[in-house]
């Protein structure tokens, strides 16, 4: 690669969607200029989903899209492993939500059950609250002995909530949420969100709520019903030391790895023995990064910013702390 053209870390202008559950925390809370003030209930930072790709925005690289990268730099961008599953398509999408009123109750196709329907994707996801009102809540799995047939029925007579486990949030909060799982943001939460690459959404139930028009939103009961899991128990929620300083890992999984930074001093990453990249998503605080001891790219509270895997070395300087996501692939 030539030295003039080497990659670099890269941020990428945010795509911004107004949703009839949006609210105004992406413009006033992250700053987001691209962002309307009161309806804005998403902010995709990396997407290579189609007509939602996302523009490089910063360096030599500047207007280029996030797919374009991949058929030039293929490997040296994502990791060779990784481009050799993956090839042009990039593996993850992650966002910003903003839930202003309670989202859908909804359900994503697992890897299994996504063969089964023509055209989905399976879609594993991961919240971290970076703001909760108080009350806030998710809706996330079933209470112990609901059934595929006496949760259809409560569907039908609109008892869905009372079949729902709920978990208080605050921030800071992390919660796992594998395919298959009926799950729901309820209003006054602020998160952001890893996922798998995938669009891929079976509405259940709205709250009978209706659009400007007087419209009710299409619902998927009969996809839903293809892809629920009902014999899923396991807690969703990831208990970690908040205060903890330095990296702490969270997850390793099949889909991705997430680690918990807490910076409070100036740290060197070094990455020679991942072979992926590494996004790096900022929730508190601000930091500068490094890169060759001349080129400095600053990453502030709700700025994502994308390490390829050709950069082998990083160096954090929190002003005067910061907390990050890190994530990445094997």
């Amino acid at each position: 690669m030539n030295e003039n053209n080497k990659l670099y870390p890269l941020k990428f202008i945010p795509i911004c969607k107004d949703k009839i559950w949006g609210g105004g925390k992406i413009f006033k809370l992250l700053q987001k200029q691209e962002a309307s003030t009161e309806h804005c209930g998403e902010c995709w930072e990396i997407s290579g989903i189609a007509d939602n790709v996302s523009q490089v925005k910063n360096g030599f690289l500047k207007s280029n899209d996030l797919n374009e990268l991949l058929e030039v730099y293929m490997s040296d961008l994502v990791g060779e492993g990784i481009y050799d599953r993956f090839e042009d398509n990039f593996p993850l999408l992650i966002k910003f939500i903003d839930a202003s009123d309670d989202l859908s109750v909804q359900v994503h196709p697992d890897k299994k059950s996504s063969k089964k329907i023509p055209n989905a994707q399976s879609k594993t996801e991961l919240w971290y609250i970076m703001h909760a009102e108080a009350d806030a809540k998710l809706y996330i799995g079933f209470k112990q002995g609901v059934t595929k047939e006496s949760f259809f029925e409560g569907v039908a007579e609109n008892r869905v909530e009372e079949m729902l486990e709920t978990y208080p949030v605050q921030t800071g909060d992390i919660f796992f949420i594998l395919g298959g799982t009926v799950h729901a943001i309820g209003k006054g939460i602020l998160l952001a969100e890893i996922q798998q690459a995938s669009d891929t959404t079976y509405r259940i139930y709205d709250w009978n709520r209706k659009d400007e028009k007087g419209n009710s939103r299409e619902l998927h009961l009969d996809l839903a019903e293809k892809v629920l899991n009902f014999d899923e128990t396991s807690s969703p929620k990831i208990d970690y030391d908040k205060t903890k300083q330095g990296t702490t890992p969270l997850l390793r999984n099949p889909f991705f790895n997430l680690n918990y930074l807490l910076l409070t001093q100036p740290t060197e990453k070094v990455y020679i023995e991942i072979d992926s990249f590494v996004i790096y998503v900022c929730v508190e605080g601000e930091v500068s990064i490094v890169m060759d001891e001349s080129d400095v790219f600053t990453l502030k509270k709700g700025e994502t910013i994308l390490k390829p895997a050709a950069c082998d070395e990083l160096t954090f300087l929190p002003t005067p702390s910061a907390k990050l996501l890190e994530i990445y692939m094997e």
